[in-house]
């Protein structure tokens, strides 16, 4: 019997080892140990329109430090932005702070109560700016890592500097990525220039003034845009400049062969436009009216007349208007030039003699994004210039 005891106990013994071998022991959590949660939003703050984060350093459930980030309208009707950063004092559920904000130097002082609520937080008070202030009663806020925050903070505007060819980036949009303090004299260095700036990137957004740098879009004619990022990339504060996404879109676009439309080494535009015009005069049933090309953007814009079929009676007259770009189809020197062709846009007018009947386009956004059916003309035009089509499935050009 004594026998036995001792076996059962040194199989238990063994069972024991072998349990405790294969259990996964927690991680040691260090006593004291700061650890770093992020609010990446605060729900209601200033009507909703501030993006606000706010850092904590806690050790256990205690918070030992805490920093605001506050970026917000200037005014309400304003796409300018204006920030501050705080650092809270703590104590208790009370974090507490002043200073000013980073445009206007107005004065901040900012009061919260803080308070778990299970998984969430709840934070109440009031921030001041200047003379106004915004009351906080926000519920259910949620807490992320570290890890999480950095994660979520990355971005990419999209400035590519050296492409390989322009089938992922524009050739005639250029991409400037300038620091916020020399953003203003790039600016004005383009006054005068053969060169639009889109004027959506001139709003400074919130990402912009925490990375301390703004992305500017411009669009130039592509012969001339190898030029402007090199002289971009040499002005003070400039830290990328490049191509970017703009009007081309591939399945749109065909690829011709660069010596048919080439003089002396360069493009004989007028050739081009008459032959594209031959094509879309076909295919769209109309009378070419004017040709012309944009000498900012290389832009072509080809017009085209035809009567309307709404009402025949009232002989009412359909101008359909196509935007097109031509460029050679890679930066650098190409034996292929990519030739885009825009979905055309069509109104309608009374242009009889005498008096006229006023239309005005009452259409929805629907009916206008309907009227893509071009009959054809990227097809025919890929025939008649014996170019090729973007398989969008294979990456290639078919």
């Amino acid at each position: 019997m004594r026998a036995l005891l001792l076996g059962l106990s040194g199989l238990l013994i063994t069972w024991s080892g072998i349990a405790l071998a294969d259990t996964k022991l927690p991680a040691r959590i260090t006593p004291g140990a700061n650890e770093i949660r992020y609010f990446t939003s605060i729900d209601g703050l200033m009507d909703g329109n501030a993006d606000a984060i706010l850092k904590e350093t806690r050790q256990g459930k205690a918070v030992s430090a805490a920093v605001l980030d506050v970026c917000y309208p200037v005014d309400k009707n304003s796409d300018r932005k204006d920030r501050f950063v705080v650092n809270l004092a703590v104590n208790g559920q009370t974090l507490s702070g002043t200073t000013q904000s980073l445009v206007d130097k107005a004065p901040v002082t900012v009061k919260l109560t803080r308070k778990p609520t299970g998984d969430t937080f709840e934070f109440r008070g009031q921030i001041a700016i200047g003379q106004d202030v915004t009351e906080v009663a926000s519920t259910d806020n949620s807490d992320i890592s570290e890890r999480e925050f950095q994660d979520s903070q990355s971005t990419d505007d999209g400035i590519t500097p050296q492409p390989k060819d322009f089938t992922e980036v524009s050739p005639e949009s250029v991409g400037v990525r300038i620091k916020l303090d020399a953003a203003l004299d790039f600016l004005k260095s383009l006054k005068g220039q053969d060169v639009e700036v889109g004027v959506s990137s001139l709003a400074v957004t919130c990402d912009a003034m925490r990375a301390g740098q703004q992305t500017i879009n411009l669009s130039v004619d592509p012969e001339r845009a190898p030029g402007l990022i090199e002289k971009a990339k040499s002005f003070p504060g400039v830290t990328a400049a490049g191509w970017t996404t703009g009007m081309v879109e591939m399945d749109r676009a065909i690829r011709i062969s660069a010596a048919d439309w080439r003089d002396g080494g360069k493009l004989n535009k007028d050739k081009l436009a008459n032959a594209v015009g031959n094509v879309l005069s076909k295919t769209l049933a109309a009378k070419l009216s004017a040709s012309n090309w944009n000498s900012t953007t290389g832009k072509l814009k080809l017009s085209f007349k035809r009567p309307s079929q709404l009402y025949p009676a009232l002989g009412l007259t359909e101008t359909v208007e196509v935007v097109g770009l031509v460029a050679p189809d890679r930066p650098g020197a190409s034996d292929r030039l990519m030739l885009w062709i825009g979905t055309p846009a069509i109104s309608t007018n009374d242009e009889n003699a005498g008096a006229k009947l006023i239309l005005s386009d009452d259409s929805s956004g629907e009916e206008e994004g309907d009227q893509k059916d071009d009959s054809g003309s990227i097809e025919a035009l890929a025939k008649e210039l014996n170019g090729q089509r973007w398989d969008a499935d294979k990456s290639a050009w078919k």
